[in-house]
């Protein structure tokens, strides 16, 4: 009889032991899933941050309405009496301001002479600063000086190519005094069609085959 309870406290010591190691156990799987889903949640914040960066990056894509313009220019922008490729022509744009431009066979729909900047600014809406942008003609300036101004000039754009564009100050970058074209044309990534689009330089065009 004695031998049976020393028996059974036995039983009763090695369950309660294999019971708290099973515990352990079950208990190891938890931390690994807080630990696990600290890093998922890591991984998501920075998948965020990169989609947030990417949609910062992304603003400076233009759509076909943003790329087109109702043709209208300053009074004072004087048309070429003579340019290269008259309204009408068909021509190659070998230029990429924006995607589905370089290689789209294009239509001159305007031709002026004046000088042309890049320049560099900072949107009014809020977007990211945008770099040597192309192109901003003398005309689309607030109360220039007489041109060409001198890289470095600082100005106010008057101009709406992009959102956040127009009355934003800008740093002027090059000048060129050339013919600039407006031009229509189809890009040739989406096919989406663009009319009068400002500008394009004589040396981004090619005459079309």
């Amino acid at each position: 009889m004695v031998k049976n309870k020393i028996t059974l406290g036995s039983f009763i010591i090695f369950a309660s032991i294999l019971l708290a190691a099973c515990n352990g156990e079950e208990t190891q799987p938890d931390d690994n899933g807080e630990n696990s889903e600290t890093e998922n949640e890591s991984a998501t914040e920075e998948g965020t941050d990169t989609e947030s960066d990417g949609h910062s990056e992304g603003h400076m894509d233009h759509s076909a309405e943003e790329m087109s313009s109702s043709g209208e220019v300053p009074d004072e922008l004087e048309e070429a009496e003579n340019p290269t490729y008259g309204v009408g022509s068909q021509v190659i744009i070998e230029a990429e301001h924006m995607q589905g431009m370089d290689g789209a066979e294009a239509t001159i729909s305007g031709a002026f002479d004046t000088t042309v900047y890049t320049v560099s600014f900072t949107p009014t809406d809020g977007g990211q600063p945008v770099e040597d942008h192309k192109w901003v003609i003398h005309e689309e300036l607030e109360d220039p000086a007489e041109a060409p101004l001198e890289p470095g000039t600082e100005v106010v754009l008057e101009t709406d190519h992009m959102e956040g564009m127009e009355g934003a100050t800008a740093t002027i970058d090059s000048a060129e005094e050339t013919t600039v074209y407006m031009v229509d044309f189809v890009t040739t990534d989406t096919e989406e069609e663009v009319q009068n689009h400002k500008w394009v330089t004589e040396e981004e065009l090619a005459p079309a085959e």
